[in-house]
């Protein structure tokens, strides 16, 4: 098991009556800052019976239909960081260090990104989901290195949204809690974070943790943090004192943007551009990917919107709209050309087209030439319009605006693409 413990992801949801309608999620995926995030479609399937999955590392029997799905993933494994499925269900994942880290945390099983994948494909609700991946959890276990020829390894926290509610999972190996959280704000970093209020957890978690010496019934009500965290658990500060970390800086920001219960796709793109508390990451560990998604508010046939930049930096990308609709597309212009787990020795070029042109325009801006500001500044105006001309197609979904919103990720990818090479 790898030593070092990366800060690194952070994962967030503000529900009603804190938006300006439905439900908002958004995630920042921290990852080794040469790693290749791409963006996939990948359609519904129907499976027979006995068909089999290969995951990044191990194979499992595959279900009789999965649903579409979108994915923001590192191009060499099979899992995602984060997507969302047709249902209007997303999920972020994070890194967490419990007290169960081992030597067994190396042995291939399903990775934490493989879990979040399986949840997306196999799930209709939050709650679907959360099942899909606590059963996959305690019949595979969570393993594996977690980063392309390294020996990085992690236990693994989830954050489960969709039209009505969110549901945080927090794992150690096969054991886990869960918290339902049915409105206000919530957010997940690289710790675990759910302490008393537990509305779900696997079969002798209690008595494992009093086994263990983590716990004694006379302490009072049990703290799954406190119980199974590898160190200090971050207290959420009072009003008026300085946080303490990404988790405490992340809860504070959701605050103040959802104050007055309009909390929107662009609040949280802020929350997720937002440099001071390092939730956007620029070092070793980097922000490879962001997604935000507005799912529509339940019992209404309004669609539901994901945001994806498939480029590192969120201060430095552009949210570029998907949607789920007939003939929804997404080219290869933001999937990797060498996809999937390989066997090849040394490097493989994993570098979708719009990474690659991003990667100029990194170094325009970081070289201060006056050309990349101006640049970001026009980027940033084409997102805003976006966002305008989004909001008013899904108000109403004609046969022309369906056509539009089908093309639009691949269109918005395409001018982006343009920017860069002018």
């Amino acid at each position: 098991m790898s030593s070092a413990k990366p800060s690194s992801c952070d994962t967030f949801v503000v529900l009603p009556p804190n938006t300006t309608g439905g439900v908002v999620f958004g995630k920042n995926s921290d990852r080794p800052s040469d790693e290749v995030q791409e963006v996939i479609h990948v359609p519904a399937g129907d499976h027979g019976s006995g068909d089999k999955l290969k995951c990044t590392y191990i194979e499992i029997d595959q279900v009789a239909h999965t649903y579409p799905v979108v994915l923001s993933k590192p191009a060499w494994m099979w899992g995602a960081e984060m997507g969302a499925n047709e249902c209007g269900v997303c999920i972020g994942n994070e890194a967490v260090w419990t007290k169960l880290n081992s030597q067994e945390d190396l042995k291939k099983k399903l990775l934490g990104m493989d879990l979040l994948r399986l949840g997306l494909e196999r799930g209709g609700t939050a709650k679907e989901a959360l099942d899909v991946i606590c059963q996959l959890l305690e019949t595979h276990g969570q393993g594996g290195p977690c980063a392309e020829g390294s020996s990085w390894s992690y236990h693994n926290s989830f954050l489960i949204a969709d039209r009505t509610e969110a549901w945080i999972l927090e794992a150690a190996a096969s054991h886990w809690a869960a918290e339902q959280i049915t409105s206000g704000v919530r957010n997940i970093s690289n710790e675990l974070s759910i302490r008393t209020k537990i509305d779900a957890m696997s079969s002798g978690l209690k008595e494992l943790a009093e086994k263990e010496g983590y716990w004694k019934p006379d302490e009072g009500d049990f703290d799954f943090a406190k119980a199974f965290s590898a160190g200090p658990v971050e207290e959420l500060c009072k009003s008026g004192e300085k946080p303490s970390g990404r988790y405490q800086c992340g809860r504070n920001l959701l605050e103040e943007l959802s104050a007055n219960n309009e909390f929107s796709a662009q609040s949280m793109f802020k929350v997720l551009r937002n440099e001071e508390s390092d939730i956007c990451m620029t070092g070793a560990i980097a922000t490879t990917g962001s997604q935000v998604s507005v799912l529509a508010p339940s019992g209404t046939d309004s669609q539901s919107c994901h945001w994806f930049t498939a480029t590192k930096y969120p201060h430095w990308s552009i949210f570029k709209p998907f949607v789920f609709c007939k003939d929804a597309v997404i080219t290869d212009i933001t999937v990797s050309p060498n996809s999937g787990v390989t066997e090849a020795e040394g490097y493989v070029d994993r570098k979708h087209k719009l990474y690659k042109v991003h990667e100029q325009f990194i170094k325009m801006l970081t070289s201060n030439d006056p050309r990349g500001k101006m640049l970001l500044e026009t980027l940033k105006e084409m997102e805003s319009k976006c966002i305008e001309d989004v909001e008013e197609m899904l108000k109403n979904i004609d046969a022309e605006n369906s056509r539009q919103l089908a093309q639009i990720f691949q269109h918005m990818a395409q001018l982006e693409m343009n920017f860069y090479s002018m």
